[in-house]
């Protein structure tokens, strides 16, 4: 699974340097905020991924506490949930990343590879940023376009 997050984060390193190349026509600040958002975005990614039963645990005693905070919790997943499926383009990467980080993560704890988790976050994310890395070298199939 390791080799699927590596391809993955592949695609989504050659997908990201298109989008540049489009937003780059504007001539405005979009493309230079393109690769730090993305990078962000992989980060947290890899983070929460790592991490889901302490995050799920700080939430859990979070709700357990009261039923007003179990409601307003609930109220804010549900809202933030339905704004990001409304725009399922930006959605669509961060599942695909998630699922690949989530499926290694399964994987290695399968085979009983199971590191402390600041090593998990250290060790595949700078897997995947190996993989967007070298999908940012990789060149556009715009390039080959017959046309």
């Amino acid at each position: 699974m390791l080799l699927v997050l590596l391809g993955v984060s592949l695609a989504l390193g050659n997908h990201w340097t298109l989008q540049q190349v489009q937003l780059g026509s504007d001539q405005g600040a979009a493309p230079l905020l393109v690769w730090p958002l993305e990078l962000l975005q992989v980060m947290v990614v890899v983070i929460v991924c790592t991490m889901p039963d302490l995050l799920m645990r700080r939430v859990s005693l979070l709700m357990a506490s009261s039923r007003v905070v179990t409601l307003v919790v609930s109220l804010l997943v549900v809202v933030t949930c339905g704004l990001i499926l409304m725009r399922t383009n930006l959605l669509m990467n961060v599942l695909i990343l998630a699922s690949a980080v989530l499926l290694a993560r399964l994987d290695l704890a399968r085979i009983g590879v199971v590191p402390p988790p600041l090593l998990t976050i250290v060790g595949l994310g700078s897997w995947v940023l190996l993989g967007l890395w070298l999908g940012h070298r990789l060149p556009s199939p715009l390039l080959f376009a017959v046309g």
